[in-house]
């Protein structure tokens, strides 16, 4: 039988699963750096950087700041079919401080976590309903990337079986995570094709990001190849194995990316990072609602969605806050 005595040991427990899997992230990404470096010049990177195009790379960021914008309107669709009615700036602010966490902080509370958990204390939400909305708008984002993927891979690949592979798989992901969510978050059904095209939105005007940063660098746009590169790697950052943003990860495929098409890793490297940076300009203006609430104040008209009380989730609603 659990006692009281017994609480303190789970959160050291915690606290010491946490303290490990930052410790792996910052290992990994330090890794992934260090074989980057046995592969590269990282003074010819420099000098590709010095002469870099900074309009276009100013217009890089304000292409990734608007898809983290149209992120934000996609997330709120599933919101609103849960009966959360969030206004659509505190909306917005609530997701760019999720952006700040998730970069950087990546061994404490995650942005997805931390919007859950600021819901549910001002909504007095669903803990489980919440978590689902946050979680099925992360698929509807992959669903998209994967796409788009799919298309670039059959642009850039030789072999069919490959191109086969890549488009069935991206329909057969479409379709099952729709039976998923007809079956068994039905809540959510209304809003899946609009935020699978927001979704699309949002990969896009990343893609634009890319397409901006390699004109800065005065490489042919006509080189495909540097998307697929871009779209492998942003699925691969999106596994929780390095640290906030997938750095280190994304590099590495970049450098093995472009070794593979025959390309330039140093250019690789700098593409990948500027993409980062892109990130980080992005999001580091969300640390500002660290200090000013995010859902304060709320639309006059706003009042909390009524309580299910039979889902079961108030009791994993106190343990998480």
């Amino acid at each position: 039988m659990d006692t009281a005595a017994d609480k303190p040991i789970d959160k050291k427990e915690s606290t010491a699963s946490r303290l490990v899997k930052l410790l792996l992230k910052i290992g990994i990404t330090a890794l992934c750096f260090w074989y980057i470096s046995t592969k590269i010049d990282f003074t010819k990177a420099w000098d590709a950087l010095l002469k870099a195009n900074w309009w276009f790379l100013l217009l890089a960021v304000f292409s990734f700041m608007f898809s983290k914008l149209l992120a934000a309107f996609r997330l709120n669709i599933n919101f609103r079919n849960i009966n959360i009615n969030l206004p659509q700036w505190n909306n917005i602010k609530l997701y760019w401080l999720g952006m700040f966490y998730n970069l950087f902080l990546p061994g404490s509370i995650s942005g997805d976590a931390y919007k859950v958990i600021a819901l549910r204390k001002k909504y007095n939400s669903s803990y489980k309903k919440t978590t689902a909305a946050v979680l099925l708008d992360r698929f509807s984002g992959l669903l998209a990337l994967a796409i788009i993927l799919s298309i670039y891979g059959a642009i850039v690949l030789e072999n069919k079986w490959w191109d086969t592979i890549l488009i069935g798989g991206a329909i057969f992901a479409v379709a099952a995570l729709y039976l998923v969510v007809r079956f068994l978050f039905k809540d959510f059904l209304p809003g899946f094709w609009s935020t699978f095209i927001w979704g699309m939105g949002v990969q896009i005007f990343q893609v634009i990001c890319l397409y901006c940063i390699l004109m800065s660098l005065h490489i042919p746009v006509h080189q495909s190849e540097w998307i697929f590169i871009f779209l492998v790697a942003s699925v691969v950052s999106v596994l929780p194995i390095s640290l906030g943003g997938g750095l280190g990860t994304r590099e590495f495929v970049f450098v093995e990316g472009a070794r593979f098409f025959g390309l330039d890793p140093h250019l690789g490297i700098i593409v990948s990072l500027l993409f980062y940076l892109s990130n980080v300009l992005s999001s580091v203006w969300g640390s500002y609602f660290i200090f000013h609430d995010p859902l304060s104040p709320l639309s006059p008209g706003v009042r909390p969605p009524a309580r299910a009380g039979t889902d079961g989730d108030d009791q994993v609603g106190r343990g998480e806050t």
